[in-house]
C-alpha cells in the first residue's frame, strides 16, 4: 500500500468483510466486559485519557517528523553545500537521511518521553524474511488466479530494469515511513490507552482515509472499494504487528506485498508511474469489481476477501496467544 460505481456484487464483499467485523465485535465485547469490571468510567477519567493519547501522538509524531525535517531542510543543505556530491548522490542520500531521521526521531521518542528501550526496533533476520515471503504470497497467489481466470491479460515480458533496484528501495522506504507512523505510533499508542480492539478500528480507517488522494479522480465504486481494501490492510498489518511487536517485520511484509504488485505491471494503490519498468505489461480484460479498477489489485474482491480471512486468522490467533493488551497501559 503506498499513498465506479457500486456493482450488484458489491453484497459478497460486504459479507466478508462482516466476518472480519464481527471478529472483532466479539473480542471488543470480551475486553470492554473485563475492563468495566475493573476501571472507574468517568467523564474526568476519559479526558485524563484522551488528553494523555492525544499528547503522546503529538509528542510522537513531532519527534519524528521534526526529525525528518530537520534533516531535509539543515543537515541535507550542509551536506550537499560542503561535498556538492551531483544529483544522484544527493538523491540517495535525501531518501536515507529520510529514513534513518525518523527512525532516530522515534527512538528519542520512546528513549526520553515513554522511558522504555526500543524493542520493536530490534532486528529479527529469520522472522524479517518470514513477513517478507508471506507479503509477497499473500498477493501473489489472488493476482496468479486473475491471470488464469482471464481478468488481467498478459501483453508482453520485459527484461528486469535495473531502474527497479531504485524502485524497490522507495517501496521500502515509504513502507518503513507508514508502518513507522501508523502501527509503531499509532496504534501502539491508542492500543495502551484503549486496548487493541479500539486501537485497531481506529488507526485501519485513519489508513485508509490516507489513501484517499491517490484515487481523487475516481467514482463511486474507486472510492469505496479502496476505503474498504485499505481498511482491512491498516487491520492486516497491526495484525502482524501485534503478533511480532516489531516494526521490520511488518515492513517487511508490507514491501513484499507492493513490490510484487507492481512485478505483475498492474496499479500499485492507484500509481501507475512505474508499470513501464515491471517485467509484465498487462492490462485488464475484466470487471472493475474482479480487477481493482483504478487503484490495482488490492480493491479486487478476491484480494479484499483474502484479506479478509488473513485478518480473521490473525486477530485469532493473537487473541489466543493473549497478545491483546487491555486498556490504559501508561
Amino acid at each position: 500500500m503506498l499513498r465506479r460505481k457500486v456493482v450488484d456484487e458489491l453484497p459478497p464483499l460486504a459479507a466478508g468483510c462482516i466476518y472480519a467485523a464481527l471478529e472483532i465485535a466479539m473480542l471488543s465485547k470480551h475486553a470492554l466486559t473485563e475492563h468495566t469490571l475493573t476501571t472507574p468510567r468517568g467523564i474526568g477519567w476519559h479526558l485524563r485519557i484522551a488528553t494523555r493519547t492525544l499528547g503522546s501522538l503529538l509528542v510522537g509524531g513531532i519527534a519524528v517528523l521534526g526529525a525528518i525535517f530537520i534533516f531535509r531542510q539543515g543537515l541535507l543543505p550542509l551536506i550537499d553545500t560542503m561535498f556538492r556530491p551531483g544529483p544522484e548522490w544527493l538523491s540517495a542520500l535525501r531518501r536515507a537521511g529520510i529514513l534513518l531521521a525518523a527512525i532516530a526521531g522515534y527512538w528519542a521518542y520512546t528513549h526520553w518521553y515513554e522511558k522504555r528501550e526500543s524493542s520493536e526496533l530490534e532486528l529479527h533476520p529469520v522472522r524479517l524474511m518470514l513477513g517478507g515471503t508471506s507479503g509477497a504470497a499473500l498477493i501473489a497467489f489472488p493476482i496468479t488466479v486473475l491471470f488464469a481466470l482471464g481478468a488481467y491479460k498478459l501483453v508482453l515480458f520485459r527484461e528486469a530494469s535495473p531502474a527497479l533496484l531504485g524502485v524497490a528501495v522507495l517501496i521500502g522506504i515509504a513502507a518503513t515511513l507508514e508502518e513507522l507512523i501508523y502501527r509503531c505510533l499509532l496504534f501502539r499508542v491508542l492500543e495502551r490507552a484503549w486496548g487493541t480492539v479500539a486501537a485497531l478500528a481506529v488507526q485501519s480507517v485513519i489508513f485508509a482515509l490516507a489513501h484517499l488522494e491517490n484515487i481523487k479522480h475516481g467514482g463511486i465504486w474507486d472510492v469505496a472499494a479502496m476505503l474498504v481494501s485499505v481498511t482491512m490492510l491498516g487491520l492486516l498489518w497491526a495484525g502482524v504487528f501485534i503478533l511480532t511487536r516489531n516494526l521490520w517485520v511488518v515492513v517487511a511484509n508490507h514491501a513484499a506485498w507492493n513490490f510484487t504488485i507492481l512485478l505483475s505491471g498492474v496499479p500499485l494503490s492507484g500509481i501507475k508511474d512505474w508499470r513501464a519498468l515491471a517485467p509484465l505489461e498487462t492490462r485488464y480484460a475484466g470487471p472493475d469489481w474482479l480487477t481493482g479498477g483504478m487503484f490495482g489489485p488490492e480493491s479486487s474482491l478476491l484480494v479484499i476477501m483474502l484479506i479478509t480471512v488473513a485478518v480473521m486468522l490473525l486477530l485469532r490467533i493473537a487473541r489466543w496467544n493473549g497478545a491483546f493488551l487491555k486498556p490504559m497501559q501508561f
